[in-house]
């Protein structure tokens, strides 16, 4: 690969972390200035990480995971397997950002109805306007439909 092609692949990575970043950020309390005092670097690097145009040490990723609660899988995963696409939708971001926050119960009930989608995804149309849209309706949906494998 060129050296062109190599500086497109590494800014697409440096951007799609820096947006991992700045939403991890945004799910805590700290704003750019107090997470960088809390990890003693400079606003500006804050700041540059979440627009991808710097990237930290292994350190200060370490660093910058602890102190946003969230894994480096997180920044990382959609990076490293080089066959999928670079995440670059905010609201799946956001959906894994939520996902990692879960502690394992619900990470296991999240699985659960995600494996049971798909199972159900290529039903009938008629069945598709039974099954639930809110988080009620899908507790009332599993709980009354004839699964007896669905414990809620």
């Amino acid at each position: 690969m060129s050296k062109k092609g190599n500086n497109k692949t590494e800014e697409k990575i440096r951007k799609s972390i820096g947006k991992k970043i700045k939403l991890a950020r945004s799910k805590t309390p700290y704003t750019q200035e107090q997470l960088a005092e809390k990890l003693k670097l400079s606003t500006r690097y804050i700041s540059q990480l979440e627009r991808g145009l710097a990237f930290g040490s292994a350190t200060t990723i370490v660093n910058l995971c602890k102190a946003l609660n969230i894994s480096s899988d997180f920044l990382f995963n959609d990076s490293i397997q080089e066959d999928l696409p670079l995440t670059t939708s905010i609201a799946d971001e956001s959906f894994l950002q939520d996902y990692y926050l879960l502690n394992d119960y619900n990470k296991n009930l999240i699985n659960f109805l995600t494996r049971e989608l798909v199972k159900y995804q290529d039903d009938s149309d008629e069945e598709k306007n039974n099954i639930a849209t809110t988080p009620n309706q899908t507790a009332d949906y599993l709980k009354y439909s004839k699964r007896d494998d669905v414990i809620l």
